[in-house]
């Protein structure tokens, strides 16, 4: 048996310079954190040659083409484990349309799983390169190459996205007391709504050419903000979140509506500085940067929302159990 622990994230600035669309005109650049909040994934060994796969349904088949799960049929494919195997997934939060990249991590905890399965462990660099071909090449998401990146690798990281594909990241230099402060002043909260992130990422994606400008502007925010971290300047990353919110709802109509500006204007009007809603938009978590002496008024004003406690999480995707044993001969 195989259990791999994969981290969710939140992308603090940069968010859509990681896709195809802009990276491939000029370098992308995304500034993402791990948190420490996981999808699960488990791989056991059968006794016959089904696939078992355990989600929020259930299947089970013969050949891994039958599997509706997308994402467990096209890991299974590229592993090489094609039977023989039940394959049960877990997550800490709602499984789709949170805005924290839980399909991603999945992906990349899959990929983990199951190449630790075979006994043939892969790198980070390979897991998210993988892991990007199949969502992106395969799939045809309409999705960047931050997620795979930050759910493999962890920490919180800068990724530069080049125009011949490559992606280059390293992690911020930060003193422990400012990465416990940084984490501490961070607060999610559910909007109590999901999303098809696609809906909204496809608008996002065809419009990259008219939005040059506002992605070149939160391609230079992430800069930045690591910049204002690695000096210790916290407070002004939680402005430049705000500005860079600002910006971002200009991609596509539906990032934000009535709903979710009310919110965000309730926690900044009761003392947090910055936040945005994570991920595509639309629902999903609202993240805010608030100092600590404001935080109590904050979730106040927020209290008709579900608080989720996090912290920053310095590990990627890792194998947390592993019991492997020869085959048993099978027939």
């Amino acid at each position: 048996m195989i259990i791999t622990q994969t981290p969710l994230r939140i992308s603090l600035a940069g968010g859509g310079t990681d896709f195809a669309g802009f990276y491939t005109r000029e370098d992308g650049c995304v500034l993402s954190t791990a948190i420490d909040r996981y999808v699960y994934v488990i791989v056991k060994e059968r006794f016959d040659d089904l696939v078992y796969v355990n989600y929020s349904r259930k299947e089970i088949v013969e050949r891994i083409d039958d599997l509706k799960h997308e994402l467990v049929r096209e890991a299974m494919r590229v592993t090489g484990v094609l039977d023989g195997v039940e394959i049960t997934t877990l997550a800490d939060i709602p499984s789709e349309g949170s805005g924290l990249g839980s399909s991603s991590s999945l992906t990349v905890g899959l990929l983990n799983a199951l190449h630790a399965y075979r006994g043939d462990p892969r790198p980070a660099e390979e897991l998210a390169a993988e892991a990007c071909r199949i969502e992106i090449d395969v799939l045809g998401k309409p999705i960047g190459k931050q997620d795979q990146y930050i759910a493999a690798y962890g920490n919180l990281r800068l990724f530069r996205f080049a125009a011949d594909g490559s992606v280059g990241g390293q992690p911020l230099q930060l003193s422990d007391a400012a990465r416990r402060r940084l984490s501490a002043n961070l607060l999610l909260f559910y909007t109590a709504r999901t999303r098809r992130s696609a809906d909204i990422l496809v608008e996002q994606r065809d419009s990259i050419a008219a939005r040059m400008e506002s992605l070149r502007a939160m391609k230079a925010q992430a800069d930045t903000a690591r910049q204002l971290l690695e000096s210790g300047q916290l407070d002004e990353v939680g402005r430049l979140l705000d500005r860079a919110w600002q910006v971002k709802k200009t991609l596509a109509s539906r990032i934000s509506d009535a709903e979710l500006d009310a919110m965000y204007a309730a926690g900044i009007e009761a003392g947090a500085l910055g936040g945005k809603i994570c991920g595509a938009g639309g629902g999903g978590f609202l993240l805010l940067y608030c100092p600590a002496e404001r935080q109590e008024d904050v979730r106040q004003a927020l209290s008709a929302y579900r608080e989720m406690p996090f912290a920053l999480e310095r590990d990627g995707s890792k194998v947390i159990f592993n019991v492997r044993r020869e085959t048993w001969p099978k027939g």
